[in-house]
């Protein structure tokens, strides 16, 4: 494949580019175009620091016309961050514009790429899956998600697209060598999309029904609340998992709150395991909270930046922050928060804010690299347990964790609060995650599980139209590997256990074929009990038609 490329690194502290040349008194490049592939390996004739890889002007077979109308998938930079098939005219959130006095109290540009990825109007972009779906169709994904990020860049005016392998923070020693870019180039979407499903080696992770206390009672949990939700469960059901609240304070993971929880959490494990549902809990390794005893009493467990202030990774909570993976007596830390309760019985860990390993830099390693070491600790301390990412970036996680979120959070009102909507990419909204579901659905069984977040059917504490609510439980069962639900199933009169039966059938039996957007609605073809099935749903209203 045809293309016009530099790479960008520095020799002694001196700034060097080699472009569109494989040798220079520096390095060697030994560049592999096979059918669908292209791969670039570097070999450092001296000492090198890397910057970036980048590559213009794409000559793809069949590519054709102006396509100015095309739709464009550019993956979101990790879980939360908004994801879809975006046209030419529509324009990415960028949180810098807020107030700089906001930005600094809230740390509104810490959950995403913002911290570290220049923002253009005139420019959309993604990380490591794009395709481009039209008159110039094409397709790309990233194959050395766990050496380097593969940024895609777009031009709004002119749909030109510009790829660049992040390099910056990578060493390489003489006579070393370094994977520079890994990637699938397909001018078709369909054979991109089958390459792909092939390339890597995911974890098996079955489908499962589970409930997590999250999204009903967030933090105000306790001893009673779930005793009782435990109890409605039926046969069906497969987990139990408890979420955010138990703990004193985040990061403090072992000091179980004892006014909201007296016994512990070892009765949950044993009734979960009594009634055959595994036991579900949630932790987030890599933070801890401004108040916690771990913060104020082991300071030195929290990278630094090079102002030696401790690395702030947003503002939930009491605002928190990024232990240092590097540090052995942090990581022994973490470690022993997770192997504890794996011994107490814990069958499944959902593990989030895990941006914040890579939030931090780390000399001589990328990002990416930084990221896919974390998560390979996460699947060392653990070994078999069932691992659910969450606030993660994708392509680094592959391979580890049997689930994945791919949206953000799911809001009690459909968009959330307005003011909300001009924060940043990642902010809790359940008409993003749903279009997040449909668009990352092409991960499912690729690199993991996918996890569309919960379904809400309750009547109370909660602002969707019943209509909203048919609409979130039947995507999530269509594209989800993962169906969860916070409400007290007890509650349910006949028509929503209905809806939930009707879910689950097409939860364990369904297969989705094709979606396609149309202006404002997605239109999905799925099969189910052997018959094809049409669905149109209208992203900006909430609701199946």
């Amino acid at each position: 494949m045809r293309c016009v490329f530099d790479l960008f690194y520095r020799v002694g502290g001196e700034d060097r580019t080699l472009s569109c040349n494989t040798e220079n008194d520096d390095l060697s490049l030994l560049i592999r175009d096979e059918a669908g592939r292209r791969t670039v390996v570097l070999r450092a004739k001296r000492d090198l620091d890397l910057k970036a890889y980048r590559e213009t002007e794409h000559e793809l077979p069949g590519a054709a016309g102006e396509g100015l109308s095309d739709l464009f998938f550019l993956n979101g930079y990790q879980s939360w961050t908004d994801t879809k098939e975006t046209y030419l005219s529509e324009t990415e959130r960028d949180v810098t514009r807020l107030p700089r006095f906001l930005l600094s109290r809230f740390a509104f540009d810490r959950y995403g790429d913002a911290a570290f990825y220049r923002y253009d109007e005139n420019t959309l972009h993604g990380y490591d899956l794009f395709y481009r779906r039209g008159e110039r169709e094409c397709f790309f994904a990233n194959l050395n998600g766990d050496n380097a990020f593969l940024l895609f860049e777009v031009d709004r005016a002119t749909g030109k697209a510009v790829v660049t392998s992040d390099l910056d923070g990578a060493t390489v020693s003489e006579g070393e060598e370094f994977t520079v870019c890994d990637y699938l180039c397909f001018p078709a979407i369909a054979e991109g999309v089958s390459a792909f499903r092939n390339a890597f080696s995911p974890r098996k992770a079955e489908k499962l029904l589970g409930y997590t206390s999250w999204y009903n009672y967030y933090q105000n949990v306790s001893e009673e609340i779930l005793s009782r939700d435990l109890a409605s469960l039926d046969e069906r059901f497969d987990l139990f998992q408890i979420d955010d609240g138990y703990e004193t304070f985040v990061g403090d993971w072992l000091d179980v709150d004892p006014v909201k929880f007296p016994h512990g959490l070892t009765p949950f494990v044993e009734r979960a395991h009594e009634r055959g549902i595994r036991a579900g809990i949630w932790l987030a390794p890599f933070v801890a909270e401004s108040k916690s005893r771990l913060f104020t009493e082991r300071p030195e467990l929290f990278r630094r930046d090079e102002n030696g202030q401790p690395i702030v990774c947003g503002s939930n909570w009491s605002g928190f922050y990024a232990l240092d993976l590097d540090n052995p007596e942090a990581a022994g830390y973490i470690k022993n928060c997770l192997t504890h309760y794996a011994e107490i019985g814990f069958d499944f860990f959902k593990l989030d804010f895990l941006y914040a390993a890579c939030l931090p830099t780390y000399p001589g390693r990328t990002r990416a690299r930084v990221a896919s070491d974390a998560f390979r600790f996460l699947r060392e301390c653990l070994g078999d347990k069932l691992m659910l990412g969450c606030g993660a970036p994708l392509f680094p996680a592959a391979g580890k964790f049997d689930y994945m979120r791919v949206g953000p959070d799911v809001s009690l009102k459909f968009d959330d609060a307005w003011f909300m909507r001009f924060m940043h990419r990642e902010r809790v909204s359940t008409k993003v995650t749903l279009q997040n579901t449909v668009y990352r659905s092409l991960f499912d069984g690729a690199l993991f599980g996918c996890d569309p977040d919960v379904f809400l059917l309750r009547d109370d504490n909660l602002s969707l139209s019943f209509e909203r609510r048919r609409a979130l439980i039947t995507l999530n069962a269509l594209f989800g590997r993962l169906l969860m639900t916070s409400d007290n199933i007890a509650d349910y009169d006949g028509e929503k256990l209905e809806l939930l039966s009707g879910a689950l059938s097409l939860f364990r039996g369904a297969r989705v074929k094709d979606y396609e957007r149309e202006g404002d609605k997605i239109k999905i073809t799925y099969a189910h009990d052997g018959r094809d099935n049409t669905i149109v749903y209208d992203t900006r209203k909430g609701v199946l038609e």
